[in-house]
Order: C-alpha cells, then sequence, then structure tokens
C-alpha cells in the first residue's frame, strides 16, 4: 500500500512546525524530501515522524549538527549497520552532560514554584494541575 503524498504545508501542518522551519531543516541536510516531476517537494507520513523526531530534538537543546549525527545513528541501527565514530562519541557525551544540567536544573525550578505554590493560597491550582494530569 503506498502512501499518501503531501506537500510542505500539509507536513508542517500535521508535524506542527511552520514551512520555513522544514525548509531550514532540509537546508541543514536533516530532511531529503522526495521530487515531484514539477520539482515540487513530496512527504510521506514517514516523513511527519522525521520532522517531530527532529524539532523535538532541537527543542531539548541539541545543536542541528548533533541532531544530524544523532539521526544517522538511529537510522544506521535500524538498518543493523552500528556506527558511531569516537568523534561523534564524543560530541555526545558531551552533550549529555548539557542535557543533564538543564534537567538538574528545571527539576530545581519545578520544585521551587511547586513548593511556592503549595505555601500559598493558591495551593489548589498545584491540586487541580495534579488531577488534570493524572
Amino acid at each position: 500500500m503506498s502512501q499518501q503524498a503531501m506537500k510542505i504545508g500539509e507536513l508542517a501542518h500535521r508535524a506542527g512546525v511552520s514551512t520555513r522551519l522544514v525548509r531550514y531543516y532540509e537546508q541543514q541536510n536533516l530532511l531529503a524530501p522526495s521530487r515531484q516531476a514539477n520539482g515540487y517537494r513530496s512527504y510521506d507520513e514517514q516523513h511527519v515522524e522525521r520532522v517531530r523526531r527532529i524539532a523535538g530534538l532541537v527543542q531539548s537543546g541539541l545543536p542541528t549538527r548533533l541532531v544530524r549525527e544523532l539521526l544517522d545513528l538511529e537510522d544506521a541501527a535500524a538498518e543493523q549497520r552500528p556506527s558511531c565514530p569516537r568523534t561523534v562519541a564524543d560530541m555526545l557525551a558531551h552533550e549529555l552532560d548539557g542535557i543533564e544540567e538543564r534537567i538538574g536544573c528545571l527539576t530545581r525550578s519545578r520544585e521551587t514554584i511547586r513548593d511556592y505554590l503549595a505555601r500559598t493560597e493558591h495551593a489548589a491550582v498545584l491540586s487541580e494541575r495534579d488531577a488534570a494530569r493524572a
């Protein structure tokens, strides 16, 4: 069963990003669309998932050069081609340190905000939020 082809606007909408961002991902060699005979880009469901993955990695703080490396490693693993040069492993380990620091900072911020809300007359806001998330 062939997948339905879509244009850049639909891809962007389905992935929750702007068309400009999709074009940027292409310029950074993170995304490679098919081209129709008229030169228009053509995307499918796999592109939607890839754009979501890219956007999530970028939003988590990874620079696009590392996103590209990480996606290449994921593609290699999916194709049973284990491959990770030492230089890439070193870059990823360095980035992991930064991620751990950001997680620690966010965790401390979350606890400070929770503690503050719990001590105010707005403690119910916190309880309502927790109940909505459950």
